[in-house]
């Protein structure tokens, strides 16, 4: 290990968790836009519910590493970085919104490109080079000044919070732990489904690992390496960076998330037999999902994290921003599908 960059262990860290959750979206069918469209107009909560076993799992096992000592919470920026319910909103609102329009989030949309869809590919890049626009380009300054990131004073989030009218750190990660797991489970065509359970919780603990082997290099290499899980907005751009350049912070965990990401797609597709190339045959499709990939790019980065990067990582961390940034994606999403499917509604 002396010998290779610390870098490259973390992006190994990266890609075994990004395999996993390609995976678990091609086997198990998690996927933040389809579970919301199926429950809304396609009458099944299948997908929905499952995200319970995923977000329960993820944050028993988060947290219990966090007692244990295995994962450093207070590493992470979702307790770093004092939390901005403004941010989290509007940025939620307008990935939510993209999110809709693209047909995907962006994790959605690499595990399309693993599968051969030409269009998600359009979309990531898209999303990738907004991204940093908003984080370091033309649109940072205003960023910065709209949605400062400033220090937090002291612990903060969901146990911390709570703890405060006297409820135990295990009691709270117990209720909402279990409490989602049994939400999910609760439906009739989940909890008969052992195959999307299984990949559902594959996925919660693919999180898990990612902050347990980050966790465990931050202290290898004495801070070089950040404690993080997976997200796929600044993600994506820092990967398309390093793959031209080998610049971005070099070979790290993102790089290593991203493209697991798509290879666990990819082997997914090959197990289903679903693998086939496709590309756009609208052209107004093609620009609806550009501009879809934009905001998704820019509300990503102004609430950290995506669908993923906040609506399950940062939940598995219980930092507010999770939960919160989740339900203004949801909202989003809502209305962008509505104003899509009302388009096709005679006159």
């Amino acid at each position: 290990m002396e010998s290779l960059p610390v870098g490259l262990f973390a992006a190994l860290v990266g890609l075994v968790g990004g395999v996993v959750l390609g995976l678990a979206a091609r086997l198990g069918d998690f996927c933040t836009l389809g579970a919301l469209e199926s429950a809304a107009y396609g009458g099944d909560q299948k997908r929905m519910r499952l995200w319970g076993i995923v977000l329960g799992v993820a944050i028993l096992g988060t947290q219990l590493g966090a007692m244990v000592g295995f994962i450093d919470l207070s590493g992470t920026f979702y307790h770093t970085v004092a939390w901005n319910p403004v941010g989290s909103i509007l940025g939620g609102l307008v990935f939510g919104y993209g999110m809709a329009l693209a047909g995907n989030c962006g994790f959605g949309a690499l595990v399309r490109f693993g599968g051969g869809d030409l269009r998600s590919l359009v979309v990531v890049v898209v999303m990738g080079i907004f991204g940093f626009i908003t984080l370091s380009g033309p649109l940072a300054p205003l960023r910065v000044a709209v949605f400062p990131q400033v220090d937090a004073t002291g612990p903060q989030g969901i146990v911390q919070d709570l703890a405060g009218f006297g409820l135990p750190p295990v009691v709270v990660v117990g209720l909402i732990g279990f409490g989602a797991i049994a939400w999910g489970l609760s439906y009739p065509a989940l909890r008969n489904n052992l195959r999307m359970i299984l990949w559902g919780g594959a996925a919660g603990l693919a999180v898990v690992w990612c902050f347990a082997g980050t966790t465990f290099l931050s202290t290898l290499s004495l801070g070089a390496i950040d404690v993080e899980g997976p997200s796929f907005t600044a993600p994506v751009g820092r990967t398309l960076i390093f793959l031209m350049t080998s610049t971005a912070g070099g070979i790290n965990f993102s790089v290593g998330a991203v493209i697991g990401a798509m290879t666990g797609a990819l082997i997914g597709s090959m197990i289903k037999g679903l693998f086939r190339w496709e590309a756009c045959d609208d052209p107004r499709e093609l620009g609806r999902q550009v501009g879809g990939a934009a905001l998704m790019g820019m509300g990503g980065v102004v609430a950290m994290g995506c669908s993923v990067g906040q609506g399950v990582t940062g939940f598995a961390a219980l930092a507010w921003s999770g939960p919160v940034t989740l339900a203004a994606i949801v909202v989003g999403a809502m209305l962008g599908l509505r104003q899509l499917i009302s388009g096709f509604q005679p006159g």
